[in-house]
């Protein structure tokens, strides 16, 4: 059966769109998808379902999320090889990698165009180092992220899609969730 990796954008920040992780994964499992596990407070949930009908588990969740919990957060899935693709396509040296609280993937809802990743590339002067691939924005923050300008709002604007970020040790203990 199909395991996929599921984000939640925009839930438990600030005290704003609560959602108990307990709520979320029985929720997975009203939907029928088996052995729901979620990981850290921000939305991240981990499951597999018989379907692989991608937009339709995304619509079921997002619909399922405004239902149950009167707020509406959109749904960013990948599929479980996707993931371990994205992780294995990665453009961090090893001594980026080697600060993970440095690095953040930001998962689109769709793929940007030329002009898009122009644009971004365009309006970003650094220092962080950028990468646009596929679905996925790769940033290695050298100074951190918590003054930077290359927030998620920036990149949502440039790259003309919906976004969430996670970072590095997040990814990769999504992927070792999905493995089971």
């Amino acid at each position: 059966m199909p395991v996929y990796i599921a984000l939640l954008r925009g839930i438990n920040v600030g005290g704003n769109k609560k959602l108990p992780m307990a709520d979320l994964r029985t929720l997975c499992e009203s939907l029928g998808f088996a052995g729901a596990q979620t990981l850290l407070q921000s939305g991240n949930v981990v499951f597999a379902s018989p379907r692989a009908d991608a937009e339709g588990i995304v619509r079921d969740l997002e619909a399922g999320i405004a239902a149950r919990f009167g707020f509406e957060s959109r749904v960013l899935l990948r599929a479980r090889d996707q993931w371990a693709a994205l992780i294995a396509r990665h453009p961090f040296t090893p001594e980026q990698i080697a600060e993970p609280s440095k690095i953040l993937v930001t998962f689109l809802l769709t793929a940007p165009d030329a002009a898009a990743i122009a644009a971004l590339r365009a309006a970003h002067a650094g220092p962080e180092q950028v990468e646009v691939r596929g679905q996925e924005v790769y940033a290695y923050y050298p100074d951190g992220m918590g003054r930077s300008k290359l927030d998620n709002s920036f990149v949502e604007r440039k790259l003309k899609t919906v976004g969430t970020g996670r970072n590095w040790n997040t990814v990769i203990k999504l992927l070792a969730e999905a493995a089971g």
